[in-house]
């Protein structure tokens, strides 16, 4: 499969990408609260464990627990205002830390990104139909609709399980690899995935990697600085 390959986003799939039935299912295993739903279409961005300074990603977690404490005092679920703060908050922001390019950027390196991109690409038209993905220098971004039985947390950890092993063996390394969380978003209509799916697959233009090889995706045309809003 060839990374610089694009294709349209199959109309059944955008038309279908609002959920219309069935249970959301909220992760929180004490870090970030995941929401997930059977057959579900997400946005999906994992990173390096070295790419987000300390200062950083205290910074978020203070404000993350902030929220949820709020919601916990008043006895309540989540509001529609904090559930969108939320996704502020692991979105943008931190996409422009993660942008700035710190770290070790080990996805730079084709061999270990061709690992990581493999992986992803694996189980496509298997367990997943991929819709749009980019392996930036520190981070990965992926697109997916999740075929009915298949869970968000097992189709991750087995990508990121799978890269680390492979990558610590070809850098004859030990350690973890990648951050202890991911981010995600559940896509709630062809709207929102159109513009989301712009912004992976712009996404190393808008940090200024010029013919990125590690982006595949939705034929969408090119609209440098627009970040997908996540309403």
């Amino acid at each position: 499969m060839d990374p610089k390959r694009s294709a349209g986003v199959p109309p059944a799939v955008a038309g279908a990408s609002r959920p219309r039935f069935g249970r959301v299912t909220i992760r929180d295993r004490g870090r970030l609260p995941h929401w997930e739903l059977d057959a579900g279409l997400y946005f999906v961005t994992f990173r390096l464990a070295d790419s987000l300074p300390a200062p950083v990603l205290e910074r978020f977690r203070s404000e993350r627990q902030s929220i949820l404490a709020t919601a916990a005092q008043m006895g309540r679920e989540l509001s529609a205002d904090e559930r969108q703060r939320l996704a502020k908050l692991f979105g943008a922001k931190i996409e422009c830390h993660l942008d700035a390019g710190a770290g070790s950027c080990l996805l730079a390196r084709p061999q270990i990104a061709l690992v990581v991109a493999d992986a992803i690409r694996h189980f496509d038209a298997k367990r997943y139909r991929l819709l749009a993905w980019c392996v930036m220098p520190n981070h990965v971004h992926v697109v997916v609709r999740l075929f009915p039985g298949q869970e968000l947390a097992a189709t991750v950890h087995s990508w990121k399980s799978f890269t680390a092993k492979q990558v610590n063996q070809i850098l004859r390394r030990s350690g973890p690899l990648w951050g202890r969380e991911y981010y995600d978003h559940l896509v709630r209509d062809g709207d929102q995935l159109d513009r989301i799916a712009r912004y992976v697959i712009n996404n190393p233009v808008m940090a200024g990697l010029r013919n990125w090889p590690w982006v595949w995706g939705h034929d969408a045309p090119t609209t440098a600085g627009e970040t997908p809003a996540l309403r």
